[in-house]
């Protein structure tokens, strides 16, 4: 027969043993889950700061066609206010040059025209707006987008005074196809009808006429560019 204290030395080290397993689980709690929920959450951080942002929509040679196909289609105005820091004038444009339309009214209602400048004035001839020598005009040309449109000269439109129009490329272009950055505005009475085939009318002025050929008769300097600067201070789609 086993003494008593054989059985109490025995009883003993079943209680260490247990009391040893209890609190290794309790360790193994403490420890071992908040690692797992921070191990959760550095993947979750990791997921969102490695999601790639949307790629903003640019304009090319290969996209600007169907989009400004599509896009006049959605379009209900068909004027345009010029506000410069000699006056205002309004456009309106016509409906049957769509790209050429659907282009100006884009264009304007990206705010590309604001604080661009009449560059070019040739008197008794043209103004010529659009561009800008702040190099603010060249980054926003980036991000809409490096394009030509065709040109669309046989839909009955003359130069007459008062038209819009829009330039030809400078750039290698055979075509003749239209930079959609600028427009001229023709001021000759009647009107410059040698430019009929070349170039194509989008838009006529409606309003303001005068203060189209107030532009014409400022001062200007070699390349025809003014003495002093004429900003479009906002251009707007009326509607």
């Amino acid at each position: 027969m086993r003494s008593l204290k054989f059985y109490t030395f025995f009883l003993l080290a079943i209680m260490a043993v247990a009391s040893c397993k209890d609190t290794s689980k309790k360790v193994d709690s403490a420890t071992t889950e908040p690692e797992a929920v921070l191990d959760s959450i550095k993947i979750t951080e990791n997921e969102v700061i490695e999601d790639p942002k949307e790629e903003a929509f640019v304009l090319d040679e290969e996209n600007a066609i169907e989009f400004f196909f599509n896009y006049e289609k959605t379009l209900k105005a068909n004027k345009v206010k010029i506000t410069t820091n000699l006056g205002s004038f309004t456009i309106e444009l016509f409906e049957n040059v769509p790209y050429h339309r659907a282009n100006f009214i884009y264009l304007t209602e990206k705010g590309y025209f604001d604080y661009t400048q009449f560059h070019r004035v040739v008197k008794n001839f043209i103004i010529q707006g659009g561009n800008s020598d702040d190099e603010n005009t060249g980054r926003k040309r980036s991000e809409i987008g490096r394009y030509l449109l065709p040109p669309d000269s046989r839909k009955g439109h003359k130069h007459h005074r008062g038209t819009v129009s829009m330039p030809s490329s400078e750039l290698d272009n055979p075509h003749m196809l239209a930079s959609p950055f600028e427009f001229f505005i023709v001021v000759t009475n009647p009107g410059s009808y040698h430019l009929d085939e070349e170039y194509t009318p989008f838009g006529r002025v409606i309003e303001g006429m005068d203060v189209v050929d107030k532009i014409n008769n400022q001062p200007v300097s070699k390349g025809d560019w003014p003495e002093q600067n004429i900003y479009i201070e906002k251009a707007e789609v009326l509607k």
